[in-house]
């Protein structure tokens, strides 16, 4: 006897499979683990200096190995970073920092949170462009990143690196 299927359950099937959001499995990748902490202990450094007023409140910084996004910020005042922020140059690296703490306080890209970012840092502009450039160009490949680290020369990474 052969079993006839409601149309109606064929449709919950779907719905329960979306919102399961079954994935394939992705590759572990070894750069990733090898850089991991080198990346949380650089960034952890990062916002530490540029919050040392305590102006920013966030509850627990996550490494990840994101394809597109170098940071994030959740509404429940999470940050989310890039591994491969360990590969920009330093001046490019704190714009990204001080982007996701100003997330802290406006969660949306409107003209009030790039007045935050302007306070934090006044030549965001420059960088944020600097960055996008490095994306559409090169790309972001840990080869690339690196090349480019390494030829690299700017007023504010040549500023930072005195300082160390």
């Amino acid at each position: 006897m052969c079993k006839i299927l409601h149309p109606l359950s064929m449709l919950s099937w779907k719905i329960v499979k979306q919102r399961l959001r079954i994935k394939k499995a992705r590759p572990k990748n070894s750069t990733y683990n090898t850089h991991k902490e080198m990346a949380r202990a650089l960034i952890l450094t990062r916002l530490q200096f540029f919050n040392q007023e305590g102006k920013f409140t966030y509850r627990r910084v996550a490494i990840r190995d994101q394809k597109r996004c170098w940071g994030s910020c959740s509404s429940k005042g999470n940050l989310n970073f890039s591994y491969k922020l360990l590969f920009l140059p330093p001046c490019l690296r704190d714009y990204i920092v001080v982007h996701e703490l100003c997330h802290l306080h406006v969660l949306n890209h409107s003209a009030e949170f790039w007045q935050v970012v302007a306070q934090e840092m006044p030549d965001y502009r420059i960088r944020m462009q600097t960055l996008r450039s490095i994306e559409k160009t090169i790309g972001t490949s840990i080869t690339s990143l690196k090349k480019y680290q390494s030829e690299h020369h700017c007023s504010s990474c040549e500023q930072l690196q005195a300082l160390v």
